[in-house]
């Protein structure tokens, strides 16, 4: 029997018509939720709202990913009140993976561990392998790590994460730790604008911690106090209490770390409270390595500052390896209703403030390269109307580390580099040293092309000559000395306030007055760029040797320090079983053909070579304001 015309048009229709109800709904659904929370891939760099994200200036990378890493050994308690608050965040649609690395409890001499206490701490772990079986993350993938063997905190972060691209963040997290609903939101708004914003990104940032800063590391620092206007700032120091991690300067510091540690070097840093922590506890914990390391490079973490001791990350500071006891909340945890989540500002990286771990504001990347940008540096450079002027265009790179060591032993900030364009020279100045590209800075001088002199001495005598019309007292340091007084660049001219300069001719060291500027002209510098008499060198010629011989030539009132003050010592290649420092010596030279592993050897046997085999300082030396 033929069916009928109509028989296959009702099924048909109504799987049609159900199919377009679902597809519907499924739009519908997408649409609502994309208008309320938008993926925070469309987080321009300024946030004026958490929950209402304007329109994307720039996108994130499609081979981004984040992976959250949650440290835990025997606390659930703990361990479920942080797994709650990560998987009651907003992760807008995003995939965010978790990977949960259980610590395997202590298995001491068996002989003093009786069977009661094993099963105890068996019954223990498994507990804690139940709740995190049942834990259901529906953000991504789940990963559970139950270790075999204890291994402790320094493993349990150091192990955690190797990353396999570019573009791959973690964000580590310890099981006291509680997260506001926002928290990805705000890492992920960061990573948006200060990693892959091409224009507001520096390769010195390491990540970004969500905790609450409390602590300054360096022994006598500053404390923390920022105006409540700043929101954001970049401070040295790691954070453990919810630290975000970018995945180059991670990779960089595990190879780092292999190496110090397989050579059997130690994290030790004198003038650190963490250095202390390392001498007590060991390797149990694993912060003063990192800290070691970004002392080394010259990293920032970005923080967080908000009202009310407020953080978007809060450590309950449980009974652990760090506390012997609960010490209990640390900061109170931004809630999605409270006044911080509603009006938030990320500004542009060069707005930011940078902070050592003395909690000593620095200012980075202040490079000279033509007059016009010589004014404002030196403004910022100064200190009670005076400046230092340093040519590094002679000596080598362990010598100035030495130098600037000794420098801020001394807590003297008030200087600035001169020398050729090199990445030393990029590096000093990036991590908050003053300095001037000599060979940027010469190509803007059309006047001086064809000088008979090096280019180094035409611009160290422009620098001196702005400093001084700026009314500067300015000391000019050949490369060949170490400062041992902290008085050096204060006592010595005060004998005679009628004297416009002072010159060491031994030393090359010139001191001029701000009253100088009149003489310290452009007749003067145009002199030191026509001088190319070889009676005017001093060991192949140092400016403030033929500055000081030139001034003496034209009769100006100067003041001259050799022998017989007692305020200097030389290094020389002779027996150093003479060389004494007494309480009035000031400087420590040596004449530029003396071999640097000789002056290392007089500096080392006098302690005044204060770096280590890397030419870092050994020391944070803390000066409070």
């Amino acid at each position: 029997m033929a069916p009928k015309r109509g028989f296959y048009f009702y099924p048909i229709f109504l799987i049609v018509s159900l199919s377009a109800l679902f597809i519907f709904s499924l739009y519908r659904s997408s649409s609502l939720s994309l208008s309320s929370s938008p993926p925070i891939s469309q987080f321009p760099l300024t946030i004026t709202n958490f929950n209402n994200i304007p329109n994307p200036n720039f996108q994130i990378s499609p081979k981004f990913s984040f992976t959250i890493k949650v440290l835990t050994y025997d606390r659930l308690r703990s361990l479920s009140r942080c797994l709650r608050s990560l998987s009651a965040a907003h992760y807008d649609n995003d995939k965010v993976n978790i990977h949960i690395f259980i610590d395997h409890f202590k298995i001491l001499d068996q002989k003093d561990q009786d069977s009661e206490y094993l099963d105890k701490k068996l019954n223990e772990s498994r507990e804690i392998l139940d709740f995190v079986d049942g834990f259901e993350w529906r953000f991504g993938e789940k990963m559970v790590h139950y270790r075999t063997g204890n291994v402790g905190l320094q493993a349990q972060w150091l192990e955690a994460w190797w990353p396999v691209s570019d573009d791959e963040f973690a964000f580590v997290v310890e099981d006291d730790i509680e997260l506001s609903q926002l928290y990805y939101r705000f890492l992920k708004s960061l990573i948006v604008g200060y990693y892959y914003n091409a224009s507001n990104y520096s390769p010195w940032i390491y990540g970004a911690s969500l905790q609450r800063p409390r602590f300054v590391p360096g022994k006598h620092g500053n404390k923390i106090n920022i105006d409540t206007e700043t929101k954001v700032f970049l401070y040295q120091l790691v954070g453990t209490w919810g630290q975000l991690l970018f995945p180059k300067p991670w990779k960089e510091f595990r190879l780092w770390y292999d190496k110090h540690k397989t050579k059997g070097m130690k994290p030790l840093l004198d003038g650190m409270v963490t250095t202390g922590w390392y001498k007590k506890m060991g390797d149990r914990i694993w912060t003063p390595w990192f800290i070691k390391f970004i002392h080394a490079r010259g990293y920032f973490n970005i923080y967080t500052n908000f009202l009310n001791e407020s953080a978007l990350s809060v450590s309950h500071r449980d009974t652990g390896v760090n506390y012997g006891r609960t010490a209990g909340p640390d900061s109170n945890l931004i809630q999605e209703s409270s006044r911080e989540s509603n009006v938030f500002k990320l500004e542009p990286l060069r707005n930011l403030k940078w902070y050592d771990f003395c909690f000593r504001e620095i200012i980075p990347d202040r490079i000279v390269t033509n007059v016009d940008e010589l004014e404002p540096v030196l403004k910022s450079a100064q200190k009670a109307n005076a400046l230092v002027v340093v040519s590094v265009d002679q000596t080598s790179k362990m010598l100035t580390r030495n130098l600037l060591c000794h420098f801020a032993r001394l807590n003297v900030w008030n200087y600035i580099f001169v020398g050729p364009d090199s990445e030393f020279l990029l590096d000093l100045a990036r991590r908050g040293h003053p300095v001037v590209n000599v060979d940027a800075f010469f190509d803007t001088l059309k006047a001086y092309k064809s000088s008979k002199l090096s280019k180094e001495n035409i611009v160290m005598a422009l620098v001196v000559k702005k400093a001084l019309e700026m009314k500067y007292d300015t000391w000019v340091l050949d490369h060949d000395m170490v400062p041992v007084n902290a008085d050096f660049f204060l006592d010595s001219v005060k004998r005679n306030p009628t004297v416009h300069f002072y010159f060491w001719s031994r030393l090359g060291l010139l001191f001029a007055r701000s009253t100088g500027s009149g003489i310290w002209n452009n007749r003067f510098v145009n002199e030191i760029a026509q001088t190319a008499d070889p009676t005017m060198s001093k060991d192949g010629g140092g400016f403030g040797f033929i500055a000081g011989k030139l001034l003496e030539r034209k009769g100006v009132k100067l003041e001259r320090f050799d022998d017989g003050l007692g305020f200097s010592v030389e290094i020389n290649a002779g027996d150093d079983n003479g060389i004494v420092l007494k309480n009035d010596t000031k400087v420590v030279f040596w004449s530029s053909d003396a071999g640097s592993g000789l002056v290392q050897n007089r500096l080392e046997s006098l302690g005044l070579w204060i770096i280590d085999s890397e030419s870092h300082c050994k020391a944070v030396i803390c000066h409070p304001s």
